[in-house]
């Protein structure tokens, strides 16, 4: 079974579609003669796999008004697990977005590690640990010790995903079914207790859209294969930007204030 190279860091393009769930299985189909499932959408027998993300900010939310605000450079920092959020590895990851480039730092917390990286004093990194991997993982704790982070919301959504076959590095991702709950404890672990924010709402700010899948194409800088053009061209696509964690947050913290989504809306629903 193939598997998509891994990368500790990572430059790249991030390009953002909302489509409609009828317009999954035609990409798919387009994308099948320059693309393979990843690991874990081959497993799944609907080819989406959940993923698990917990999210940190500062105490005054730094990170998410930088995002509402568009600043020009900005981070993001979170933990990422898959399934139901028990189990380990469990990925630190660091998203720096400076104007259209992304670069991206992931190191992996074993579940040892997990929590205790974060919230025991004594923790230290292992001798043996060398690398990227290693420098990546002291990256992430200067930053959490440096901004003082917290854990800020849980997000799930379930992925079909796909790297290239033809090129060094190209990813395609559609993700669905997205869900939240507000978290300040370290943990990635997933109940009932999550509630669906894939509304439109969200995706369309109070207009009519059918969209309700997030669709990414991701390649090196300045290599953007020419299928991922065609692509776009054949679906007529529109870029537009929408982060999982400034939406699930203001419709979490905010939603009662600004009526962010209304109240039929909320509530708490099973995770698919």
């Amino acid at each position: 079974m193939a598997e998509a190279v891994q990368f500790s860091v990572l430059e790249r393009h991030e390009l953002k579609y909302l489509i409609p769930y009828e317009y999954v299985e035609p990409i798919t189909r387009f994308i099948a003669p320059y693309c393979q499932l990843d690991y874990y959408s081959e497993l799944a027998d609907d080819q989406f796999y959940a993923v698990n993300s917990l999210y940190f900010d500062t105490h005054n939310l730094e990170f998410l008004q930088n995002r509402m605000y568009g600043m020009h450079s900005r981070i993001n920092m979170r933990v990422r697990a898959y399934a139901d959020g028990t189990k380990a590895p469990y990925f630190m990851e660091i998203k720096h977005k400076k104007g259209a480039v992304v670069k991206k730092y992931r190191a992996t917390a074993s579940e040892e590690e997990w929590p205790a990286i974060l919230t025991d004093p004594g923790y230290r990194i292992a001798e043996t640990e060398q690398g990227v991997d290693r420098k990546n993982k002291e990256l992430f704790l200067r930053l959490a010790t440096s901004y003082a982070i917290e854990p800020k919301i849980l997000t799930r959504y379930r992925r079909r995903a796909f790297f290239s076959t033809v090129d060094a590095y190209a990813r395609v991702t559609m993700d669905i079914d997205m869900q939240c709950r507000p978290e300040d404890r370290h943990t990635l672990v997933v109940g009932n207790d999550l509630y669906n924010y894939d509304n439109e709402t969200i995706y369309a700010t109070n207009t009519y859209t059918d969209a309700n899948v997030v669709l990414e194409l991701k390649s090196n800088i300045g290599e953007v294969p020419v299928w991922m053009l065609d692509l776009i061209q054949a679906f007529n696509l529109k870029q537009e930007g929408f982060s999982k964690y400034m939406n699930s947050t203001l419709v979490s913290y905010f939603d009662n204030n600004i009526n962010y989504m209304d109240n039929s809306r909320y509530g708490v629903h099973p995770p698919v």
